[in-house]
Formats: structure tokens, sequence, C-alpha cells
């Protein structure tokens, strides 16, 4: 493999976890300054109720606010219809939806099973196909649960066919509470490849247990070329225990750089990004390629 595409989800999937609200300001620089250090997939925010996350309450108002850059995308997260519609009225031309591979963590998470879940973003999916607008979608706890521990693998693997037949154009796999191992993530992949085609399946990994580099390394081996990341290592799995963020983008970048794989970033800006939305959150970088050139 000579070129991975990285997703960026440290606008959206980072900061709805952090603590520390931020100005309108910072988030559209946070955004506009990922697409300057050459990040072509930017997850911009998340269209969900202002209720359960407060710290996207200004969602439209960003959006609208970013100096979108040509060949740049700018995904959103959408939870329902409403969401949409709010997202739509805002210029949105690609969007995310999301659900669990665990039947425990989807009634905890949106008091809903694995098929109600579906049903909701169905008429999503529908409204989506007849605007033209781009949908990816993510799966989480495909390694493992809080709730009801081990996943089944079958379970992955069908709720990924979902999405994927429903007009999904891409399927992020997720390991939300950090527990996956590399010979688990590339098992994980590869029987969820027998269903989805592997250019069509993305992996999300976070670090609780400081595996997340080894097992995307285990999956770009496997034939994946789409990564999730955050950068500082944004964000946390408020559903896990000591869950820390997603791996860092910074951390990813310079091990694919380390491997002759092109990325088209620009890793010193990318680690200034990271200290600097570190700063605004009055945290330090999560990310070690970041620490270490502090």
């Amino acid at each position: 493999m000579t070129t991975v595409r990285i997703v960026e989800v440290g606008a959206r999937d980072g900061l709805q976890n952090e603590k520390t609200i931020l100005p309108v300001a910072t988030k559209v620089a946070l955004v506009e300054r990922l697409a300057d250090a050459g990040l072509s997939s930017i997850e911009a925010t998340s269209f969900v109720s202002p209720k359960w996350v407060p710290q996207l309450a200004d969602a439209a108002e960003v959006y609208a606010a970013i100096r979108q850059r040509p060949g740049v995308r700018y995904p959103v997260l959408v939870p329902n219809l409403q969401g949409y519609e709010r997202a739509r009225a805002v210029g949105v031309r690609e969007i995310a939806v999301f659900t669990a591979a665990s039947e425990a963590f989807n009634q905890r998470n949106i008091n809903a099973s694995i098929d109600e879940s579906i049903e909701r973003f169905r008429p999503v999916m529908e409204r989506a196909r007849a605007d033209g607008v781009a949908v990816r979608g993510y799966v989480s706890t495909v390694l493992g649960c809080p709730y009801q521990g081990e996943v089944p693998l079958a379970d992955v693997v069908r709720v990924a066919g979902i999405l994927h037949r429903s007009g999904c154009y891409e399927v992020s796999l997720g390991d939300t509470i950090g527990i996956g191992t590399p010979g688990r993530a590339r098992r994980m992949l590869l029987a969820v490849a027998d269903e989805v085609p592997m250019a069509a399946l993305a992996v999300h990994f976070h670090d609780t247990r400081g595996q997340a580099l080894a097992n995307i390394y285990a999956c770009l081996d496997a034939g994946v070329g789409v990564v999730d990341a955050a950068v500082a290592g944004l964000g946390g799995c408020p559903y896990a225990k000591g869950a820390s963020g997603n791996v860092a983008t910074e951390d990813v970048v310079y091990m694919l750089e380390g491997m002759g794989v092109r990325t088209g970033v620009d890793l010193d800006a990318l680690v200034a990004t990271g200290r600097w939305i570190s700063a605004e959150l009055g945290r330090d970088t999560q990310s070690r390629v970041g620490r270490a050139a502090a």
C-alpha cells in the first residue's frame, strides 16, 4: 500500500467528549488548520440534540463559518431526519450515520435495539440518496462492549453489511473502548471484508490500552486503506471507564511516513495544530509525537 486516506475526527468525535466548551471561532479555526495541514477528510461537527452533546450545540454556526477548501470533504454526523434537515439547511454535502454492533451498547446509548437504530436512519438514507448527499457509516463496539463484554463477530459483519447495502459508501469499524489487539483486529476486519468490499471499509481505534497503532498496522497489512484519527488524541469514551481518546493523527502520520506510505499531510503543521488545540482545551496533547516535539 502506497497511500492511506486519514479521516480526521477530532473536531467532532474528539471534541464531543471534551469537557471544556470551545467558542465557535476556535472550532472553525481547528477545522481550517487541519485542512491547511493537508487532511482531505475532516469531520466538522454533529447535528445532534444540544441537550445530549452541549459541546456541539453550535453545529450550524460552525459549519456555515468554515472556509472550505476545494478537494476537502467536510462530513457531519446526523442522528435522525431532523438533524439531517438542519445540516442540509447550511449546505452540508456529506453526512455520517452511527450504530453499534452491541445490543447492550445501543440500548444504553440511544435506548434502541440495533435494528431499531437502523430503522431510525433509513429515512435519512432515503433523503440523502434523493439529494445526492454522500453517506458514511459508523459501527461502534466492534471488538468489545463496556456493558455486554464480548461482541459476536457475526453481529459486526451483519451490521456493517446492512450499512453498506443501505447506501453507505464507506463503513468505519470502531473499537470504542480500545480493547482490541492486532490479531483480533485483523480477524474482525477480514471477516467484515467477506461481506463488505475492503475498499469500502475504514478502521477507527481508541488507544485505551496502547494498542491502536499496532491494530492499525495489522489492518493496513490486511488491506484496509482508510484510517480514522483525531488530532492530539482528542476525545474519549464516556461509556467506558478510563477509556482514552482516539488514536492521535500525528502518531498515525508519523508511523505511515516511516513505512513509506503517502498521506498528503504536513506533519509539522499537524503537530502545531495539536499543541494549539490542546492548549485551548487546557490539557496536554495526547499525541506521543506531539509531546516529543515540544
